[in-house]
């Protein structure tokens, strides 16, 4: 019956993949290279953000295991530290955090197209995919499934076929992948460390499962396997396709570029197909835009079921979908998209993102402590695992908040508007309350 429906495994994991690979990696390798010249440290800085990711995932599986409910940061903050905390995690990625990405990349497919056929206008290719996926996912949640499994075997179909060609291909310059006499002093540059969060970006959307632990078959057992198992397939896809990238192209026709895989494509396979990338990735951002817009929406369910202010987000369709949150999502979106502030808005939510995800992998010394957790998966090497990540990450942090006061404010400054909006919620419902009493 479509109103049981739950997803399996295989739509799990695809949110994950879904969800992290996006415009990220095809776009950033080019400011990388602006402070980075060695291949090797190219390559470190990738897998340094896959490992990043993989000790957050470790822990996000213990989590979900312990707190099987739909929403992610928001459903193990408000139970482990406080409701209020959670609604701030919760308010951020409602507002921005699903929106503001699903934006970029509607406008980064409507540009795609927009080049190979001059024709269509990027801002209404832009608002066709949003509403069309929408409406997908705000009817079934079981064809929502099968739209979303389909599309990530397709995108991750084309990224094995591109790095094969690229890895056959005879590059016609001189590259070393080893270590250069510069690579320690790489490491230890503050480039590095800006670059890494820019990476972190692009590996963001390695806790997606999370969000739909409720709607999930088996989530104690299927929840972790498709966090890790997402986050170490698309880790390895991540480091070939930069090798391709340096391997097919010189470092000099890279730098500065945004489209990397334009220069790279036109290196392996010639001018034309070098064009066609574009209609490619256009193609490739379908299946993350259906991610987001799956996702997104569970954390704004949970809040509304949590405060009553809220409530009418809640509802669900007669199949299980939270279709007032996932039209609520998108309406933003919308907004994001005819308004052209996305970019401005992405510059500050990974910032205040980053401090959630923080505080999320911190409250598994919580969970620990209070003795909550459940027979089955626990995070492996724990405590080390989650120290990794909350020191890698809480040193991004810090650099971010040094580098770019401004937007680091700024992604503050949504914060405690959500602290405002939650107190007012409280403050209602607390009233209503007592005139009942």
């Amino acid at each position: 019956m479509n109103s049981t429906y739950k997803i399996g495994f295989y739509t799990a994991i695809s949110l994950v993949i879904a969800n992290m690979i996006g415009t990220g990696v095809f776009t950033s390798l080019g400011f990388q290279l602006f402070d980075i010249h060695s291949v090797f440290s190219i390559l470190i800085l990738w897998l340094l953000g896959g490992i990043i990711s993989f000790c957050g995932a470790l822990v996000y599986g213990e989590l979900g295991v312990a707190i099987p409910r739909s929403g992610g940061e928001y459903a193990y903050l408000t139970k482990l530290m406080h409701p209020a905390v959670g609604f701030l995690s919760g308010w951020v990625s409602s507002t921005v955090g699903f929106a503001a990405p699903v934006a970029l990349a509607s406008m980064a497919l409507g540009t795609y197209v927009h080049k190979i056929i001059p024709e269509i206008n990027i801002t209404v290719c832009a608002l066709t995919v949003v509403a069309v996926i929408t409406l997908i996912h705000a009817m079934d949640l079981k064809a929502g499934s099968s739209f979303q499994r389909v599309l990530t075997a397709l995108k991750v179909g084309v990224i094995i076929c591109f790095i094969f060609a690229g890895l056959i291909h005879t590059p016609d310059h001189p590259i070393t992948i080893l270590p250069q006499p510069n690579t320690l002093d790489e490491f230890m540059s503050a480039g590095f460390w800006v670059s890494l969060m820019y990476v972190s970006y692009a590996y963001s959307g390695w806790n997606a499962a999370s969000y739909l632990a409720g709607d999930m078959q088996e989530p104690q057992k299927n929840l972790p396997k498709a966090l890790l198992l997402g986050t170490l397939i698309v880790t390895i896809i991540y480091v070939l396709l930069n090798f391709v990238f340096l391997y097919s192209a010189p470092m000099s026709e890279l730098t500065g570029v945004l489209e990397i895989g334009h220069v790279s494509a036109a290196h392996i396979f010639g001018d034309f197909m070098g064009k066609m990338m574009s209609l490619i990735i256009a193609f490739l951002l379908l299946s993350s835009i259906s991610a987001m817009i799956m996702a997104g929406p569970r954390i704004i369910k949970s809040m509304g079921e949590d405060l009553p202010m809220l409530n009418v987000l809640a509802k669900t369709n007669k199949r299980n979908v939270p279709y007032m949150a996932v039209i609520t999502q998108s309406l933003i979106t919308v907004l994001l998209i005819i308004t052209a502030q996305f970019e401005s808005v992405l510059t500050f939510v990974g910032f205040s993102l980053s401090i959630f995800t923080f505080l999320t992998v911190s409250s598994i010394f919580i969970l620990r402590y209070r003795k909550m957790e459940t027979p089955g998966y626990k995070t492996w090497g724990y405590p080390v695992t989650p120290l990794i990540f909350l020191a890698l990450n809480g040193y991004t942090i810090y650099k971010v908040l040094e580098m770019k006061p401004v937007e680091s404010l700024l992604g503050l400054l949504n914060v405690a508007i959500g602290g405002l909006v939650y107190f007012i919620g409280k403050l209602l419902s607390d009233k209503k309350q007592k005139k009942y009493v």
